[in-house]
């Protein structure tokens, strides 16, 4: 018998003692779970389950090693400290520890003991689960909540706690921290063009190299999309501001992701603790309100936080709401300024220019408000609403029988590469009834020269369909004359910048001369913006300009009184 007088105790079986055994043999082989007896510090027994969770025989187990052989020091008195429970009489729970294997590994385990009698004296009987799976389980559930799925790094939720850790810290310590957030630039159209798929290998990529420039005991965590935060402990603003040097430098580097070559930008903002902010909410939105300056200034840079940010991103707020609302309740109005032909002085065009009629505000000139509209996408309805008010009006003037003359809409870049654009070009002229050859589009060079092959195909469409075109802000970007001679454009508008002081710098001259010398060599029309006095305009008739437009003929006006200035013609050989 294998447990003499504990048989019965155990099972409470009243049958012969070989039965029983055999039994005994046959339910421990088929259990799952560990089973051991022990008394006085060394193992009597162990199932064949038991020996297999730890790689030990029987041989080497029974009388030779106890249940404290195969802890761990620290794990050692919970042991005993259960072991002298079950002595006492106290009802036993289920607990965890690990074992170590023959092989050194741990494994962790939940037991249940209990007393019992071997052979007439004391001894304890316990089941050993093996709760590696659930461990693992568990371990994946955290990496779940707490790391962020595509990239590994820590997400929002651990971001947090370990913000609370590193502030409190500084609190004690009298000590700085940083927080940086960085924003990839244009993320948005590599996922358009090239596909989420690889938008999402590209962001592992960026993550792995931004996590080469911080410190072990920094937190790199991706918030989702493409922003990602650093926090940093012991920072001041001298090295917050040489870490994100550094991360301006790393992202500048090309990627190379799916057999493509791609060069993404960031822009970042910093918030210090603790001016800036003295709990993780605040610093994590002042970093992310410097961010935004970052983008405004021109991308590809990092800014401090500044408080007279909060009062600009609070005006941005209520521009923004404010403009949802003009949208919805037709708040919009056009002015019109007229385009004059320096040979006649007759007005030839007029170009509508967007009005806020701002119920509170009054009139709230573009530069206001239409960086906002680009930035939400408002831009794209402003936009069509703009270019069909603007052929409505100019079929009215046709329809009052005024001579024909062209009407120029600005087209906002957002505006110009959103999909079905000529669609929309189309059913503005169509609604209006206004021929395609009195509208006329300005776009500037630094929207038709990014990706200038697929703007080459719009621009070729709307010229098929007989709209006039014109690069608007021209010698301000950057253009390739290559693609100026494939560009089906008509007229090239002279950035006002060069126009303020003609009179008086020799560059803006030579500038405004090689334009228009430029112009007439490629058969376009050249336009001057800003004029404002005599001696501008005189300056550009001298140089051969074909037409101007500015303060010194008319501020733009509202549709009526730019009625009655085109009966007039005030400017037919004003000199």
């Amino acid at each position: 018998m294998i447990f003499g007088d504990t048989a019965h105790v155990l099972a409470g079986h009243q049958g012969g003692e070989a039965e029983y055994d055999a039994l005994f043999d046959a339910a421990m082989a088929a259990a799952q779970v560990g089973i051991f007896i022990h008394q006085d510090g060394r193992f009597k027994y162990a199932n064949a389950h038991l020996l297999q969770l730890i790689g030990y025989s029987a041989d080497e187990l029974i009388d030779r090693m106890g249940p404290l052989d195969l802890l761990a020091p620290g794990e050692q008195a919970l042991f005993l400290q259960h072991l002298a429970e079950e002595t006492a009489g106290i009802s036993s729970h289920q607990y965890e520890l690990s074992v170590r294997h023959k092989d050194g590994e741990s494994i962790p385990v939940s037991l249940l003991g209990r007393s019992t009698r071997f052979n007439g004296r004391a001894a304890s009987v316990a089941s050993v689960l093996n709760i590696s799976a659930q461990r693992e389980a568990e371990r994946q559930a955290r990496e779940l909540a707490d790391f962020d799925a595509l990239t590994g790094l820590p997400n929002r939720r651990l971001l947090a706690d370990r913000m609370v850790q590193l502030l409190a810290v500084a609190e004690r310590e009298q000590g700085a921290a940083a927080l940086i957030f960085l924003d990839l630039d244009h993320f948005k159209r590599i996922n358009d063009s090239l596909g989420h798929s690889l938008g999402d290998e590209l962001l592992c990529a960026v993550a792995q190299r931004l996590s080469t420039v911080v410190r072990r005991v920094d937190t790199l965590a991706r918030l989702g999309g493409d922003e990602f935060v650093f926090a940093l402990p012991s920072t001041h603003s001298g090295a917050a501001a040489e870490i994100a040097r550094r991360l301006v430098e790393v992202c500048n580097e090309p990627f190379f992701v799916g057999g493509h070559e791609l060069t993404v930008t960031a822009s970042l903002g910093i918030s210090l603790y603790p001016q800036d902010g003295k709990d993780a909410e605040t610093l994590l939105k002042n970093a992310d309100t410097a961010m935004y300056k970052a983008k405004e200034q021109g991308r590809n840079a990092f800014q401090f936080y500044a408080s007279a940010m909060n009062t600009a991103m609070l005006e941005r707020l209520l521009i923004e709401s404010d403009l949802r609302r003009a949208l919805r309740l037709n708040e919009f109005t056009l002015d019109y300024q007229p385009l004059v032909s320096l040979q006649s002085g007759l007005i030839v065009g007029v170009e509508a220019l967007v009005r806020w009629r701002h119920p509170e505000l009054g009139i709230i000139m573009p530069d206001s408000f239409i960086q906002v509209a680009e930035e939400t996408g408002m831009i794209n309805r402003l936009g069509d609403w703009v270019l069909g008010e603007a052929c409505r009006q100019a079929q009215a003037w046709c329809d009052a029988g005024l001579p024909q003359m062209i009407v120029a809409v600005n087209v906002a870049p957002v505006q110009f590469r959103q999909a079905g654009f000529v669609e929309a070009v189309a059913g503005a002229l169509a609604a209006s009834g206004l021929e395609a050859g009195l509208l006329e589009l300005e776009v500037t060079e630094r929207t038709v020269m990014h990706d200038a092959e697929i703007h080459l195909g719009t621009l070729s469409s709307l010229n098929r369909m007989g709209v006039e075109l014109s690069l608007d802000d021209f010698g301000t970007g950057y253009s390739s004359l290559a693609y100026l001679k494939r560009f089906p454009v008509g007229k090239l508008k002279i950035d006002r910048s060069f126009i303020r002081d003609l009179e008086n710098d020799p560059d803006d001259r030579a500038i405004a001369s090689t334009i228009i010398s430029m112009g007439r060599n490629l058969r376009l029309t050249v336009l001057a913006e800003g004029v404002e006095n005599a001696q501008q305009l005189a300056l550009l008739r001298d140089m051969g300009c074909d037409m101007a437009q500015g303060y010194y003929f008319s501020r733009p006006l509202p549709a009526g009184e730019m009625t009655v200035l085109l009966r007039q013609q005030p400017f037919l050989n004003k000199e």
